[in-house]
């Protein structure tokens, strides 16, 4: 799915009004059915509705959602903010509609202090104030209005867009004037800004409501930044013919683990497995030998010269794929052995962990690395890496430029992991929860893109559909489990369920 414009989004409004052909009210009318039908769903009969209105489309969609509400016997108060220059034409019809509606509370707001709620612990407010169109940071009395919803802690719904923030970069916009919605509904596709961790705070959960904009406008628009949905990571999972054999799904080299960090070779290993691989060698320590080979008897390993960490390796002509970094440490002999790996290896390779950190110390190795790279460093270790970013958006850019730079796909691990390749396009994760922001996560999604590559699949590929069933695998443990008690090795052992499910 791609992730638009706003501009994109505008001129889908229009080609779909245009050549369905259907009226610009009726598309508004089928938005607000949406997320009525949401709304629904999601609170109960004896909620108390308030819906905030600016003058624009945003505000023609709440009044529509007040009036859908009201057919459903909810209770419901609407209050209009004209802190506009002028209405438009479809906010003016839905409010028509809106006053001929017998019991329907409308309100005119004068000043910020006229908004006064009639809140119980039922109450939700929705926001439909100003919606995708934003393009400079909200000030003046409206400002005021979005404090002041803010600080009544009620839950709010977002409708579009959390008002006050911009769909893409929000750099010196003031926190406090921006909605801090507890659910955002977006139409159609996601907006890049809701993909950011700074602004979780204003947009909460969000859901894509499907409005019916014409899909074929939307697929041939051009962006280079994608939403991973299970359609697109269904497509990527190749089938297993039933003639084949381990030689047919390659062989992969796991470098990882140290003197008391073999767990992360251990969980990066079975994860490596459970992805399909058809061999997997683990390259460890010799402290490290008994522990793989009891735990992971389907592995093989193989032994370094020295007792407690990796130094280096050299016949690496069998394999398909290489994965190295999982607790390996930073220790000179270990840098130099990763120095030797990177130079002299011309086998795709996935870099995790303690390979970035000392990548990072010698950044002008970034230059061995082999076309098709991938490195899955967490915040921190980009940062450490590329530099220091002040904002979601400049690390989005800083990383679509160090993945061209490079030419290597960078995995930059978060809430919604993100893949830039090198030609520039950036593809966001759906799948994944905070209980697998545990120790060792990481680990087995090194396992799983490494075994995966090793089958053959592209480094793009490997990346997206490796990101994404780890994310799915965790949200299946997530459900059984429950997130606080999730650990990483119980995301492997659903590896199983979640590819089943994806190849069906």
């Amino acid at each position: 799915m791609k992730i638009l414009t706003a501009e994109q989004i505008r001129e889908a409004d229009k080609y779909t009004i245009a050549n369905e052909p259907i009226s610009s009210i009726d598309l508004m009318e089928r938005a607000a059915e949406a997320c009525t039908s949401w709304l629904a769903e999601h609170f109960s009969k004896d909620t108390n509705f308030i819906v905030i209105c600016g003058l624009g489309n945003n505000g023609g969609d709440g009044l529509a959602i007040a009036r859908h509400l009201l057919a459903k016997e909810l209770k419901v108060e609407t209050f209009i903010i004209p802190f506009f220059s002028k209405a438009s034409e479809d906010f003016s019809t839905n409010k028509k509609r809106l006053q001929e509606i017998k019991g329907a509370k409308l309100t005119e707001i004068k000043e910020p202090h006229d908004l006064n709620f009639t809140s119980n612990k039922n109450t939700v407010l929705i926001d439909a104030i100003l919606g995708s169109g934003l393009s400079k940071p909200v000030d003046g009395k409206l400002a005021d209005i979005i404090q002041r919803i803010n600080t009544s802690r009620l839950p709010i719904v977002a409708i579009d867009m959390p008002s006050g923030l911009s769909m893409e970069d929000n750099t010196g916009f003031d926190r406090k004037n921006i909605i801090n919605a507890s659910f955002t509904l977006t139409f159609e596709t996601p907006k890049l800004s809701l993909l950011f961790v700074e602004n979780s705070g204003n947009v909460g959960e969000f859901f894509i409501l499907d409005i019916g904009l014409d899909k074929q406008f939307l697929a041939e628009q051009t962006s280079s930044t994608f939403w991973v949905t299970q359609t697109m990571a269904s497509q990527i999972l190749s089938p297993r013919p039933r003639f084949s054999n381990k030689g047919n799904y390659g062989h992969a080299l796991l470098i990882a683990g140290s003197y008391g960090k073999m767990g992360a070779c251990v969980l990066g290993a079975k994860a490596c497995l459970r992805s399909g691989v058809g061999l997997l060698t683990t390259c460890i320590p010799k402290c490290g030998y008994t522990i793989l080979q009891t735990t992971i008897p389907e592995a093989m390993v193989i032994t370094d010269a020295e007792d407690k960490e990796f130094s280096g390796l050299k016949d690496l002509a069998k394999y398909n794929a290489i994965g190295i970094g999982p607790g390996i440490g930073t220790s000179e002999q270990t840098t130099k052995g990763l120095k030797m790996l990177i130079q002299e290896s011309s086998t795709k390779m996935v870099l995790d962990a303690d390979a970035l950190n000392i990548l990072s110390e010698n950044k002008t190795w970034l230059s061995f690395l082999k076309p098709g790279c991938i490195i899955t460093p967490h915040p921190g270790e980009f940062a450490r890496l590329a530099g220091k970013t002040a904002s979601g958006f400049e690390a989005y850019t800083l990383q679509r430029e160090f993945a061209v730079k490079y030419g290597i796909y960078v995995v930059l691990k978060g809430a919604y992991t993100s893949i830039a390749t090198p030609n520039g396009e950036v593809y966001f994760n759906s799948t994944g929860n905070p209980g697998m922001a545990t120790a060792g996560s990481g680990d087995t999604l090194t396992g799983i893109i490494l075994g995966l590559l090793a089958q053959g699949y592209t480094s793009k590929q490997a990346t997206i559909l490796g990101v994404y069933i780890h994310g799915f695998a965790g949200d299946m443990a997530a459900q059984e489990l429950g997130e606080n008690a999730l650990i990483a090795e119980d995301i492997t052992n659903t590896l199983g369920m979640a590819f089943q499910y994806l190849s069906q």
